[in-house]
């Protein structure tokens, strides 16, 4: 399913990291980071709070809204309940809808966003999301004091927020479409192969997006999936190749393998993943370079591992969905 919008834009981003983050490739280009993972609190569940907190209020800032301004937040996180969001959009009193697609979070919340504004019932809103490596490991995986080995198709979940304000008013930013994705379920129950389990939602929402807008591969500047990481972004050109007869060349690129430097910090493994991990790359490295018209058409495809720890111990299969967003330079 694919809506096509006239009047969405984007008015502005802010993106907030942690320390592992801020040590990549792509550190000189967040609006701000903390040198530790507590970010000047006493848990890091409260972290990623401050963490979603401090986007919202420097987009507000960048954007000189004030908080009455804003129509309506969306917002999402891993934590049990989206709690994270709740916690921190607490701080507004603005209308506010939460929602859960995992890692695909963001793209999810820009796409209900889109409707909204696109079919005239606001004319703008925030949309919001966060994710914290140690309250999320704590959360999915083992206790991070347990000390477990991790093997090398595991991610590492950013610390990080990241925020954008979609409005009806015409910017330098145009989301185009987007397309809703469906759940996939590939038989994957090992939670430390994330890129495996997902891939296959991004070949399938890849390829939905193309039918249905009857366009080639080719005519994105750069298709830019979430965080499947090194070993998921592979799986997904292997498959797209083989099941659809599409390459994807040197416009394909993974947030995953971008946030970090794989090479250096042999902390993160396969690459980065959470619901921060697309927008952080996306608002802090890929938006200015469609505003600059460097590059003028670019699909993002995050993606999500919907599993509870709960499931996994009963042996059950992780599912995966994966949303995806068409942007335009405005002329």
């Amino acid at each position: 399913m694919t809506f096509k919008y006239n009047n969405v834009y984007v008015n502005n981003v802010a993106t907030v990291v942690g320390p592992y983050e801020n040590k990549g490739p792509l550190k000189d280009k967040f609006d701000k980071s903390y040198d530790d993972l507590y970010c000047n609190e006493k848990t890091w569940e409260k972290a990623e709070v401050k963490l979603m907190k401090d986007s919202i209020e420097i987009l507000l800032k960048k954007s000189k809204r004030d908080v009455r301004d804003i129509e309506l937040i969306i917002g999402g996180d891993l934590l049990n309940q989206i709690c994270a969001t709740s916690y921190a959009v607490s701080n507004y009193n603005i209308p506010h809808l939460g929602i859960y697609s995992a890692c695909s979070t963001s793209t999810e919340g820009i796409l209900i966003a889109s409707n909204f504004i696109d079919g005239g019932k606001i004319k703008n809103a925030i949309v919001s999301v966060s994710s914290h490596n140690l309250s999320s490991e704590k959360q999915f995986r083992n206790p991070t004091e347990y000390g477990s080995p991790r093997p090398s198709t595991a991610t590492f979940t950013t610390t990080g927020g990241a925020s954008i304000l979609l409005t009806s008013a015409r910017s330098k930013i145009k989301v185009e479409s987007a397309t809703v994705g469906r759940i996939c379920d590939m038989g994957i129950n090992d939670a430390n192969n994330m890129g495996a389990v997902m891939a296959i939602a991004a070949a399938k929402t890849i390829k939905e997006h193309l039918t249905d807008t009857k366009r080639d591969i080719n005519y994105y500047d750069m298709i830019i999936t979430g965080d499947l990481g090194c070993y998921g972004k592979e799986i997904l050109k292997d498959y797209m190749k083989e099941e659809y007869n599409i390459e994807l060349d040197n416009n394909y690129f993974d947030s995953g393998t971008m946030i970090f430097d794989l090479n250096n910090q042999k902390e993160v493994k396969a690459g980065g993943s959470g619901p921060a991990c697309s927008p952080l790359v996306n608002y802090a490295y890929i938006f200015p370079l469609i505003e600059k018209r460097i590059i003028n058409k670019v699909l993002i495809v995050a993606t999500g591992a919907l599993f509870s720890p709960t499931f996994v111990y009963q042996k059950n299969s992780i599912l995966s969905i994966s949303h995806a967003i068409s942007l335009e330079s405005v002329k």
